[in-house]
């Protein structure tokens, strides 16, 4: 595989599981030897402090990244967090840049033009995007091999969803030929309920190629971790959620070894 595999992880509804598969999916690649990099494109920053890292003291942050032409990735990359992850953490100050990104010549590609230098120091690449279609979004999705999307497993998931593939299309047609849809990945799964079993069968049958075999069931040890600063690996290596996220990472490097380029 000839540089990073670029993947935005998107969906704009919230609390469908985006950066909880972010943390802990980056985690499991990077345990299973690949060099992973996570970007934290959501200006709540959850994935930076997930992953341990203050959000208030994080200095060069993806604000500058996107907006100040002379910053670098080399300057903001908070580098091995963890063994083979690194990560290009967010703060507040990023939902100004949906606003200024407006202003900017190549709005759409910024994010693509500063990955360029680095993404040979990567096998993957996994970026955190906001619950919203706006200038961040647009900018992960331009800089993406591929979308993955994360849907719960309740009651309206597929709302919305169709939004999503629109966009996606739109930007494949205007500014990024080679993105698709990657990967469905059903989160938030109770096999106790009779709605989680129709919204598995529903998926299997819209997107047989897409949905991921794994899916990632309700689990406290799951919900836990993030305050804790935590990857699952390393607040439950043996929980049901770990294990699943080991899995889902399996089928992402097997699915990612197969696409072109």
């Amino acid at each position: 595989m000839s540089g990073a595999r670029v993947f935005a992880i998107a969906n704009q509804k919230g609390g469908v599981g985006k950066t909880t598969t972010s943390i802990n999916l980056a985690a499991c690649l990077a345990d299973a030897g690949r060099k992973t990099l996570v970007i934290d494109l959501d200006p709540q920053s959850n994935t930076t402090t997930g992953l341990g890292v203050d959000s208030h003291r994080v200095g060069l942050s993806m604000y500058e990244l996107l907006v100040n032409e002379n910053a670098t990735v080399a300057q903001v990359v908070k580098s091995e967090i963890r063994p083979n992850l690194s990560l290009l953490p967010a703060k507040v100050d990023l939902y100004a840049a949906d606003i200024e990104l407006v202003y900017l010549d190549q709005r759409e590609f910024r994010l693509k033009r500063a990955l360029e230098a680095v993404k040979q120091d990567y096998d993957f690449v996994l970026i955190d995007c906001p619950p919203s279609l706006g200038l961040l979004t647009v900018n992960a999705l331009t800089a993406s091999d591929g979308v993955i999307l994360p849907l719960q497993c309740e009651y309206f998931a597929l709302e919305g969803m169709q939004q999503l593939l629109n966009t996606i299309r739109l930007v494949r047609d205007r500014l990024n030929p080679q993105i698709k849809l990657f990967g469905v990945v059903l989160t938030m799964y109770d096999p106790r309920t009779k709605l989680g079993s129709e919204v598995v069968r529903e998926i299997s049958e819209h997107f047989p190629k897409e949905k991921f075999n794994t899916v990632i069931a309700r689990n406290v040890r799951l919900s836990e971790a993030p305050s804790f600063g935590l990857t699952i690996l390393e607040h439950d290596a043996r929980s049901p959620g770990a294990l699943a996220y080991k899995q889902l990472a399996e089928e992402v490097i097997a699915r990612a070894a197969t696409l072109g380029g």
